[in-house]
Order: structure tokens, then sequence, then C-alpha cells
């Protein structure tokens, strides 16, 4: 029969405090401990140990205190008092004081049978403490019938207020998940929807959960998004505690979570004598039902009947008779087995291989066995490569003594790149914590010192890295400082300046930009980040748009541009556009929407950016507006001018302008104005400066008139060819030039050059501009010689042609039926 004595070890000195989160506990064990000479403490996790270690230097000193935990020990040889993880606590130094935080862990079927191991057999010399929840108190008195149980109210309220969506959680609210997909998930919502959040999950090292824990204490980031690691005792300033599923997934089944892990979570709002609240996330959470509720508000939980228990009297003398002894039933009905743990798995995996198990002859090799088993499977793949690491661990000892430095050292320097994502990171950093766990060991591996230091060093780079891709994949430094800003009066709290290259920036980071009179976003911020940008833009161009208006009212008309969409830019920014006016010269302008504190100031740049296109027009168009003004003086060319002005600056040639003299023709030409054969325009137009805003004029003032596109200004269509007019007229005087004084000569050589149509083509084209021609055509085989080419003929002779065309139809004209009679005709 098992031996059940330990049951009634005396208990006189052990003592218990009780109650929900918030309530001090820790706090009163550690000054409990420090009153002593010297002292133990285990806390659940790795980051508890070293966050109450860092509290214990700062009391005692670094030469008087110890941390202890799977991967990071730190013992100086005259440590009195020593911060552990429960797993790591040195049960058999003995120590006035020894304390185990969140005792009720007794009852988790995973690590359970070690909190059970420390409440029955660790004890102080002096004075025993166990802290944690209510629930265990009964078993507490059944396991240790003298213990004096101590029960602490939580010092603040805890509310429920229901469900909350995401853009509906209050400042200082911690978003709890149950898996890493579910973190990455709301994480990036939390970006997009409040400027980012602080990420706490479990799997990360100590030193990136401080970092993200720092984040949020500085006031970074206002939100949190964590998983359940957020319950065990992480001391932060949370006000609010949201849900975002109430089943977790236990590494065997998914599960709904208790009332009392719930409220393990949810206790985390509040702190000090400030109350918190709790409720859950609309939309991913059911709704908590109103029983569970006050259950929790009232701390009023169902009390564990049972806790977990394993064999700690272990048998070493075989592999066999170790597993034997773990697998001996508890002894009392209070106790129970939990699940199976990976060093048990481990060990019976290895002692199922014959190479290891014929290389065991003594205890002494059992329990390093055992020892090795006992690595922590941090990484939990699931395929076997963890037994097969200890099995190799294991196998190096046995044959070398030690493990050899060659195989740790090609670990950390795999292990050791910074590169990748988040989940590569923290992968290597799971590695990093099995080389950390197994140089903790000094009969393991030589200079196993040197080794710590590798790997934390190893762990400091990779967890400063996580710290970096979690910060820049999950916060918007920018969104979520500005909503942290309330703003009041219109007047800012904050720090803003605008750049010689308008450049806003508030608080060292840039938000927009200024536009002429208004604000222009980066095009990749978000939908949700929008309104603050612009709400905090504004409040910065409070002082800065009057003095943005004071400088466009000193600007002549060099600083602004029409643009080819017909927007108006100043210094290189849209204000306006141009819209149809009530003359082609005279369009009118519609302002563009900027950040105007009144109508006065959008009226003052409105006048003002009218002066300066009327004038800039004027000046584009300056020997247009002379001529007007001269000739609208003069009758005989009034009517031509108001046409010209009406129709931009060319018009087609009616028959009343043929009366004008050459001297006419002159004057027009002096002011700018040429008469050709078939239109009137003045030539300055055809410069691309001018014929560029023309063009927008063209357009604007054409635009309404039709639905067909509009062709460009100062252009016929030839067929399929489009003309310049200016470009026609030069045509036309080139072929009045080369029939000066003739009836008859070759198309000049560079004519269709000039037209810009190929030679083929020409004789189509001329026949179109009604051009007497007549077509090239070679000579007969029989005959020597060039061929005749392109021929154009005069007006002159194309009048006679018709005169003789029509002769030849009525026959009592033609003088004589001789087949000479055509020379007649062409004599001339």
């Amino acid at each position: 029969m098992h031996d059940t004595s330990f049951l009634s070890k005396p208990a006189s000195l052990v003592h218990a405090i009780l109650g929900p989160t918030n309530t001090g506990k820790t706090h009163y064990a550690l000054t409990r401990m420090v009153a002593y000479e010297s002292g133990i403490i285990g806390f659940p996790l790795r980051l508890l140990a070293r966050e109450n270690y860092e509290r214990l230097v700062k009391i005692k000193g670094e030469d008087k205190v110890g941390l202890i935990t799977g991967e990071e020990k730190i013992i100086p040889p005259k440590a009195q008092w020593f911060s552990c993880t429960v797993e790591s606590m040195p049960v058999d130094r003995k120590v006035d004081f020894i304390a185990i935080d969140e005792i009720q862990l007794a009852g988790d079927p995973d690590r359970g049978h070690i909190f059970t191991d420390r409440l029955i057999n660790a004890r102080g010399k002096a004075e025993t403490l166990f802290l944690g929840a209510d629930t265990i108190r009964a078993l507490l008195r059944k396991l240790i019938p003298n213990i004096t149980i101590e029960t602490r109210p939580r010092l603040s309220q805890l509310h429920f207020i229901g469900p909350l969506s995401l853009t509906r959680l209050p400042p200082r609210t911690a978003l709890v998940a149950f898996s890493a997909a579910e973190v990455y998930s709301l994480a990036e919502m939390m970006r997009q929807k409040r400027g980012g959040c602080a990420v706490i999950m479990g799997r990360l090292s100590p030193r990136t959960r401080n970092a993200q824990i720092e984040l949020y204490q500085k006031g970074e980031v206002d939100y949190l998004v964590s998983t359940d690691a957020i319950g065990m005792g992480l001391n932060m300033d949370v006000d609010h505690v949201a849900l975002a599923s109430l089943r977790k997934f236990d590494g065997f089944n998914y599960r709904h979570l208790s009332a009392q892990e719930i409220a393990q979570i949810v206790g985390r709002a509040g702190r000090g004598m400030k109350d918190g609240t709790f409720g859950t996330l609309e939309g991913s959470c059911p709704q908590l039902p109103s029983d569970m509720v006050k259950i929790i508000e009232n701390h009023d939980f169902t009390p564990l009947k049972q806790i977990y228990w394993r064999e700690t009297d272990l048998d070493f003398s075989t592999p066999f008779t170790l597993l034997h002894s773990l697998q001996t039933k508890p002894p009392r009905s209070e106790l129970v087995k939990g699940r199976a743990s990976s060093d048990l798995d481990v060990l019976e995996t290895l002692i199922s291989s014959h190479d290891i198990i014929k290389k065991i002859r003594h205890s002494r090799l059992t329990r390093l066995l055992w020892e090795i088993c006992q690595i922590p499977d941090f990484k939990k793949i699931g395929d076997g490569s963890h037994a097969q690491l200890c099995a190799k661990l294991f196998q190096y000892i046995l044959e070398e003594g030690k493990i050899p430095a060659s195989w740790i050292e090609g670990q950390l320097r795999g292990l050791n790149q910074s590169e990748g994502g988040i989940d590569t990171l923290m992968q290597r950093l799971l590695g990093v914590r099995i080389c950390s766990y197994i140089a903790s060991h000094p009969h393991w591996l030589r200079k196993n010192h040197y080794w710590q230091d590798r790997s934390h060093d190893v762990e400091n780079k990779l967890s400063d890295a996580l710290h970096e891709r979690l910060t820049a994949r999950f916060v918007n430094k920018r969104a979520a400082m500005l909503m942290k800003r309330n703003f009041t009066n219109n007047k800012t709290d904050f720090l803003y300046e605008i750049t010689d290259q308008n450049r806003i920036i508030v608080e060292g980071h840039e938000i927009a930009y200024i536009k002429g009179f208004s604000i222009e976003l980066d095009p990749l911020t978000s939908k949700a980040e929008k309104p603050i940008l612009l709400k905090t833009a504004r409040r910065a161009l409070l002082q800065e748009i009057p003095r943005q208006i004071r400088r466009f009212l000193d600007e002549d008309e060099s600083s602004i541009t029409i643009e080819k969409d017909n927007i108006i830019t100043w210094n290189g920014s849209a204000i306006a556009r141009l819209t149809r006016g009530d003359t082609y010269f005279s369009p009118e302008l519609v302002l563009l929407d900027g950040e105007f504190q009144d109508t006065n100031q959008r009226k003052a740049v409105s006048e003002h950016l009218n002066f300066l296109i009327t004038k800039q027009i004027k000046l584009i168009f300056r020997s247009l507006f002379v001529a007007k003004e001269k000739l609208d003086a003069e009758p005989k060319f009034r009517g031509l001018i108001h046409r010209l002005y009406e129709d931009g600056g060319i018009t087609p040639l009616l028959l009343s302008d043929t009366s004008f003299t050459k001297k006419d023709r002159k004057y027009l030409f002096h002011l700018g104005i040429e008469v050709g054969q078939r239109y009137i325009f003045c030539p300055f137009l055809f410069k691309q400066d001018a014929y560029q805003i023309l063009t927008q004029l063209h357009n604007l003032w054409n635009s309404t008139r039709s639905d067909e596109m509009i062709a460009p200004p100062g252009t016929v269509a030839l067929g399929s060819k489009i003309f310049l007019i200016n470009k026609l007229e030069n045509v036309f005087k080139l072929l009045s030039k080369t029939l000066r004084h003739k009836h008859y000569a070759p198309a000049p050589s560079n004519l269709g050059s000039l037209m810009g149509v190929k030679q083929k083509d020409l004789s189509h084209m001329l026949k179109i501009l009604g051009i007497a021609h007549k077509k090239p055509c070679a000579l007969s085989p029989t005959l020597y010689g060039p061929a005749m080419p392109l021929m154009l003929i005069s007006q002159e002779v194309k009048a006679r042609r018709k005169k003789y065309s029509r002769k030849k139809q009525n026959p009592k004209i033609l003088k004589s039926d001789s087949p000479f009679a055509i020379l007649h005709t062409l004599k001339h």
C-alpha cells in the first residue's frame, strides 16, 4: 500500500491567502518573504518569476536575490531570496519562508501535479504561504487540517457591461482570444479601426512580452490583444476586458470556458481601488449567460473537488520501475491523475528503444534518463522530433560524458537569425528556450554558464526582432497617438509644425500635406484612419490657412497654371477648375473644396484668382486684345474683329472679306491678323504655349453645344486627315507661288511632306481641296523620256475647261470637227 504519511505532516505554520484577482496577495507574499532571512516564492509563469525577481533586487540587492526558471538561472553565492517558476523551485533547499502563487492551478490537468506536489511537500522552516482562488479552500482544509486561511476581498468592483463592437471598445481595453490566428486577426482589425494594439501570447519570450506590455503601459497604444495568458498575474492598467470567444482548445478538445477561468481573465480589469468592467466582443462572441455573469461579479465559484497528482517518490532502480512508479494510483479520492505529460510520453518512447535500454545498468543512469525526458517540449509539434532530441542528448552524455559544445553551437548558430516573420521568429525563440534549459544543467554541458549567456544573447536578439515585427504589423503609432488626443474649445493639446514643403507634422508624425487650400492624405491611409487624420490636420491648420490665404493674395499671375484638364494650380497644387463662361476668352472658375473657415476667405481667394486668370489670358492673347481695341474703332474692320474674338481668333473667309485691299491686308498683318485664301487668323495662336491654352478655352466654349467629339481649334478635316489652318494656308501660298504667271506647272516636290500625305494620296487630297491638277501618268512602252509628273492647273485654265465642256454639250458651239480642234483649248 502506498505511504500516505505525508498527509499528516505538521501544518501549524502553513497559511493561505485566498480571493479573486486584484486583492494584493502577491504584494503581501513578497513583503512577508523579505521579512525573513531567506525565502522562495514560486510563480506559474517564467515572466512573473522574472518580474518579481526584479522587484526583489530593488529591495535586497542583486547579490542577495536569485532567479530560477527552466531556462534561466541566476544564483549569486550569497543569494537568500529566490523567485522561481513552480516547476523549478529548489524544494530541497532549506529556507525560512516558502510561497506558492496561483495554488488553484493544482486543478489543471496538465500542470496540476506540480502544484499539488508543492502543496503537499514544500515547507518553509518558519512559514509556508499559499496564494490563490477561493475555490481550493475546501481541499486545503482536507489535505492540510491545521492550515489557517484568510480570505481577501477584491479591492475594486467588477461590472459586466455586455457586448461591444471593436469601434466602441473604451481605451485601456484588453481583448482576449484563444488562438494565435484569432489574436492576429483581431490585432489587425484593431490596427485598422483603433490605431493598433500590443500583443500578448504565452509563446512570446519574456523580453518580447515585456516590450509589448511597456508599449501598452506607456500609452503608445490604448488596446491590448491577448490570449488567456493575461489571466496569470500580468499587472497592467486595464479598465475593460472583452472576450472574443467563450471556447478554447485545451490541447485535446474544444471546450467551453468555466466561470472560474473567465473570472481569472476578466479579473485583470481594474487595478487598486479602480473598478473594472468586462464583456464580450459583439459579432464574434455569444452573450454571457446572466447566471454566469452573476457568479463572476460575486466571485461565487464552484469549489474544486479534486486536484491532480503524480507520484514524486520515484523508484530509479531501472527505467521500467521508474515508469511503474510514475503510474502509481493516487492515495486519496481528492487526488486524481492528470493527463499524460510530455516527459512521461518521452520516457515511454525511449525505454522502448533497445539501444538505450541496454546501456542503462544502474539507477544513476535512470535518473539521468528521467532528467533528459523532462526537457520541456516547447515547440509541441507532435511529430516525435522532441523524443528524438532527448534520445540524442542522452546518447551524447552516455558516450562522451557531456553534450558536445559543437552541438549547442550549431543549434544557436542556426537560431541566431533575426530575419523572417512573426511565426518564424517565435519558432526560433522556442528553440532557444530548449537550448537555455539544457545550458542551465551544469552536469550536462561544459562551461554551461557561457552557453547560458550565449542562449540569453540570442533570445534577446530574436525577442527584439519579434517585438519590432509585432509593432510594425499591429501598431500604427501615428493613428494611435491621434486617437488618444481630446480636442476641446477648438484648441489643440498637441505640438504641430508646418514644414517648408507644406507637410503637416503632429507630435513628430507626418499626417498630411497642404495642397493649395485643402488637405491631402497619404493615398495608402486606411479608410478607418482618414477621419481622425483629417480632424487633426484641420485643427493644426487653424492658424496656417489664414497665412496661406494671405500669401496667395500677394501672388501675381505667374504663380498659377492652367493645366490640361482645366484645373488651375497654384505652386503645383490644384485650387480651382475652369468652366464655360459668357465669352470665348472669359471662362468662369469654381474653387475646389478647401479648408476655408468662412465665406469671406473663400470670396477673397475667388476674386483674386479671377483677376489672375483674366490677366494671364490677356497676356497670352495680348495681340488679339490689342487688335480688338484698335479695330473696334474702325467701322471697316469692326465686323471682322468681332468675328475673330467670338470664334477664338480663327474665322472662315467670307465674301465680304475679299474686298480688303492689299493695304488693308498689310495693316491687319501688322496687328497680328493674317488674311488667307480661305481663313482669317492670328498666327501667334499656333505657337505651343498659346495653342495649349487656346485648346482648353475652345473645349470649354464648345463643351455644352454638342455631344460629339470636339475637334481641336484652328483645324479642318479633309477626308481622313486633319490639317491646322495655318499649315493649310501655307500650302495655298506655295501653290499660288508655283502657278504665278503660269497656266501649268509641276507640283512642288515638297508638297506631300508639307501636307503630311504620301505621294500616292496627293492627287486625292488636292481634289478634296478643289485644286485643279492632272494626275501623273506613265509613258507608253513605245515612247522614251520621263513620265509626266503631277501637274497643277491654274484657275484660269480650269475655267476655260468648264466653258469648253459646256460648248461640247451643244454641237452648235464647236468651231470645227477637226481632231486638232482640241489644240485650240490647250494653246493658251
